[in-house]
């Protein structure tokens, strides 16, 4: 089922099952490939935390009755200077996040730290899907894994992959593609202290925390209470979750 909200500008898709093909990345002129790349020049010299990792792009995206047929590319961070470049096109990002729900139908929201390139913004732990290496498969099993790992790098919860439903698929901002899985609930107090565990851990290696806060909130009423901005996808799919049966 595919439902359209059309105050945030989402597109939420129902499925059960998502495959998945790698495709090539499609060419870059010498011209947008030049200006990509002094936008990202640019975009290092003012947050130095920048940096130019390996990441998944969509391709393409399917969406079927149970089914979402999503082909990949393997670009780099530097790959999305192109949004900032005038006639360029960028692919849609991909990324994973997970709603964590506390024992009493909350949900975790949390605060990007200062560091990062989207400071202040609140979101669902998550983050970019990389690509598989040595070898390895990109398929159901490895995006739930990399979503138990954002979980317990982010947030300090470790959970087993296997827990992992995934919930929704979203598509927003740029066409960017998120895959939403659900956790097993948990006890604020557990949620709060892990949090603040990982935070410090973090702090130890003296590394900044990528999330510098979170919130647990019951309604889109509650989250849009919290100062700063939202992740796009992050109202629709707080509305659909405090509204479920």
């Amino acid at each position: 089922m595919t439902e359209t909200l059309p105050p945030a500008g989402i597109e939420l898709f129902e499925v059960e099952r998502v495959l998945l093909a790698e495709a090539a990345e499609p060419p870059v002129s010498t011209r947008d490939a030049e200006a990509r790349d002094r936008v990202w020049d640019l975009a290092v010299r003012a947050n130095p935390a920048l940096f130019d990792g390996p990441v998944v792009a969509c391709a393409g995206l399917e969406p079927g009755p149970r089914v979402l047929r999503l082909s990949w590319v393997r670009v780099t961070y530097r790959h999305y200077a192109l949004r900032r470049v005038p006639g360029a096109t960028a692919l849609p990002s991909l990324f994973v996040n997970v709603i964590q729900p506390a024992d009493d139908g909350r949900v975790l929201v949390a605060r990007m730290s200062p560091s990062t390139a989207t400071p202040g913004r609140w979101q669902l732990p998550g983050g970019s899907v990389e690509p598989p290496q040595g070898g390895a498969l990109l398929d159901e099993s490895a995006l739930a894994g990399q979503a138990a790992r954002e979980l317990v790098e982010e947030v300090g919860i470790s959970v087993a992959s296997e827990t992992l439903r995934l919930w929704v698929v979203t598509r927003g901002k740029h066409s960017s593609v998120g895959l939403t899985y659900l956790a097993p609930p948990l006890p604020e107090a557990t949620l709060r202290a892990t949090f603040t565990a990982a935070a410090a851990a973090e702090r130890a290696e003296g590394r900044e925390p990528e999330l510098d806060g979170l919130a647990l909130v019951r309604s889109p009423d509650e989250l849009a209470g919290l100062p700063g901005p939202h992740a796009d996808y992050l109202e629709p799919v707080v509305r659909r979750f405090s509204g479920r049966s």
